[in-house]
């Protein structure tokens, strides 16, 4: 009974941790919502701290005291958005006052549209209902009123005198009162987030003490160093993107300035806010100047400049200068950019939209430099949440070598074919090799997986140069990229017929030898190709083959090269070694344990087994040849890439 009883503890502990980690999120989400008059402010004056901070060092650099030197930042900051809150207001308000004089511009486009439009189409619904918006506007502004179309009385022309009943609304002070209290809830969060900005920029030091104390102080070197470099690669990313959305703002405005839309500085600072909503900011900030250059403008050449001034400047500062700055992206992975938009949008409105990217980014720092934090990286960052080999791996399981094909031809672009080989294929085959050991992988799924990494090496057949050439190269290609580490292109060439010896110039000098339909089968194929493409002539052959190496050995084959992922035994092997040198004597036998890493086992198996040379890399492989093919002219340089565009780490 009991021993029941605790089995089922144990096997319901995972659905009660989702449901307290389901609950968890709720509670917090719910929390985040009802104290979002907290905690707005609270997250808008940590991301203005971030931004402030280099500003206060400045200063104090200057001999300026802290408390002073932070006083002045936050007053010129705050003093910069209220100037820039008073612009918007009176532009707004001269826009508004403009509306009903396109009306005529609108009517007469509609005219021009005619029957290609219909009588009962969408734009001319649109049309009419800008129009009757327009009446409204521009009767609020005559105090008149007129009927509607249901009798009631609309604001227009007069048609009846209106009884007007006079009431004590209370005097001035109710006067003031109606005035005032629209402001006071963007004053009372401008006051608060006036006063956290000043407390987080003046308390800095303190809060990251504090933090690091929640955390742990079992390593207080580390943690104090990764909360310093994570705190300026937030403040040099944060002030980077402010600048670059201040400079596209600054260009619209002008832009609609030459083009003469009108409240040009208006749209310059909407564009400007909303490029920090990813996606679909830049399209929002379009939007209303390009209905507003179609209202302004008798013709189409307002439109058609707006919208070219909008196509052009966003791919350049999107995919150009932004990538040049700080890399490809935020760091985001694009459903967590996405994600976060739709969830901090739900919670926090929009302001919430403006915020959820600068938010995430802070949540994926923490997680990329705190490891109790680390599933905030794994979840919302761009960078693959498996290893390049695990990654290989599975798509070879899932018999997709088409997806892998794509991703080696981007890791090519940085990293030459044998390194590509090295730290991404060959580690996912010893990864398969591993669960075939264990017996978790069925005889059809190791079908399948020989299979692909077949097709994935014939797809690679057509890379006609072995060495990187440069390019634009993915998220996930540039972890693997950055994971292989430097490549070792240089230490090897291309062989010419002429660099090898005399005795190596046959058809096929150099037979790699691999037990058939296995994963040494695969990773001899490797080596031909790597070996072929070096300009050395190398042939497959299977050890069901070896008994036949004997008519092979007229054709002046010089080396041999055994592949095993793991041998059975040292026995196995040196009967392999014995076999090839009795079909084909006096040859060079390489002895190919791809599993082996320690170079003390690898000297005494290659002993054993009497082999002349002994390879765990493709690389060490192909040196070995070279060398044993007498090649001696000087290796080839280290080829010259274009700039590397690999994304740095974000912020």
């Amino acid at each position: 009974m009991d021993h029941g009883l605790t089995r089922q503890i144990k096997e319901s502990v995972p659905l009660l941790a989702t449901l307290a980690v389901t609950a968890l999120v709720l509670g917090l989400c719910a929390l985040l919502y009802l104290g979002r008059e907290i905690f707005v402010p609270v997250a808008l004056a940590v991301l203005l701290s971030f931004v402030l901070a280099p500003a206060v060092r400045i200063l104090q650099r200057l001999r300026l005291p802290h408390g002073l030197a932070v006083v002045v930042v936050v007053l010129v900051a705050f003093s910069t958005i209220g100037l820039m809150a008073f612009v918007v207001a009176s532009q707004l308000s001269d826009l508004i006052g403009q509306v009903p004089g396109y009306r005529s511009t609108i009517s007469q486009k509609l005219d021009r549209l005619g029957g290609s439009v219909g009588s009962n189409g969408a734009l001319k619904r649109a049309v009419e209902a800008v129009e009757e918006l327009s009446t409204q506007i521009s009767g609020m502004n005559k105090g008149e009123a007129k009927p509607a179309a249901d009798g009631s009385l609309a604001i227009g022309t007069a048609a009846r005198p209106v009884p007007v009943t006079i009431q004590d609304g209370g005097g001035m002070l109710s006067m003031a009162g109606g005035v005032v209290s629209p402001l006071l809830h963007p004053l009372a969060t401008s006051g608060l987030v006036l006063i956290f900005a000043v407390f987080v920029l003046a308390q800095r030091e303190d809060l990251r003490n504090r933090l690091i104390r929640l955390i742990g102080t079992d390593d207080l070197q580390h943690t104090t160093a990764v909360f310093d470099d994570a705190g300026r690669r937030l403040s040099r990313f944060f002030l980077t993107q402010l600048a670059l959305n201040c400079l596209f703002g600054i260009l619209i405005g002008i832009g609609l300035s030459l083009i003469g839309v009108p409240s040009p500085v208006l749209w310059g600072i909407l564009g400007a806010v909303l490029r920090f909503v990813p996606y679909v900011g830049a399209i929002l900030s379009a939007a209303v100047p390009l209905a507003l250059s179609v209202a302004v403008d008798p013709g189409w050449s307002m439109l058609i400049w707006t919208a070219l001034l909008f196509v052009v400047l966003e791919p350049l500062f999107g995919h150009v200068l932004e990538p040049l700055l700080y890399g490809h992206s935020t760091g985001l992975s694009p459903v967590a950019i996405i994600l976060a938009a739709t969830v901090w949008a739900f919670l926090w409105g929009p302001i919430g939209l403006v915020l959820a990217t600068p938010l995430t980014v802070c949540l994926v720092v923490l997680g990329r430099h705190i490891g109790q934090l680390e599933f905030l990286d794994i979840m919302l960052g761009d960078r693959p949440a498996l290893s390049p080999a695990e990654i290989f791996y599975q798509r070879m399981l899932a018999g997709d070598p088409t997806e892998a094909t794509i991703q080696a031809r981007e890791f090519l672009r940085e990293r030459a074919l044998a390194t590509y080989y090295d730290e991404v294929a060959l580690e996912g085959v010893r990864l398969a090799h591993r669960d075939i050991a264990r017996g978790r992988i069925s005889p059809d799924r190791q079908a399948v997986l020989r299979r692909s990494i077949a097709e994935l090496i014939r797809n690679l057949e057509s890379i006609t140069d072995p060495f990187p050439f440069g390019g634009a190269v993915g998220s996930e290609a540039a972890a693997a990229v950055v994971a292989a580490g430097p490549d070792r292109a240089g230490a090897t060439i291309m062989a010419r017929p002429e660099d090898l010896r005399p005795d190596w110039r046959g058809e096929v000098p150099i037979l790699c030898i691999a037990a058939r339909d296995t994963v040494d089968d695969v990773i001899a194929a490797m080596l031909v190709q790597v070996l072929t493409k070096q300009g050395l002539r190398a042939r497959l052959v299977h050890t069901d083959e070896v008994a036949s190496l004997a008519e092979v050995g007229r054709s002046g084959v010089r080396l041999a090269i055994l592949s095993y992922v793991e041998p059975l035994s040292t026995l196995h092997l040196r009967y392999a070694v014995r076999q090839a040198r009795r079909g084909l004597p006096g040859i060079k036998v390489v002895l190919g344990i791809w599993s082996e890493r320690d170079p003390a086992m690898g000297l005494s198996l290659r002993r054993t087994a009497r082999a002349d040379i002994l390879a765990t890399t493709v690389y060490g492989t192909l040196s070995a040849v070279q060398e044993a093919a007498g090649i001696a002219a000087p290796p080839r340089p280290t080829p010259v890439l274009r700039p590397s565009r690999l994304a740095p780490e974000p912020a």
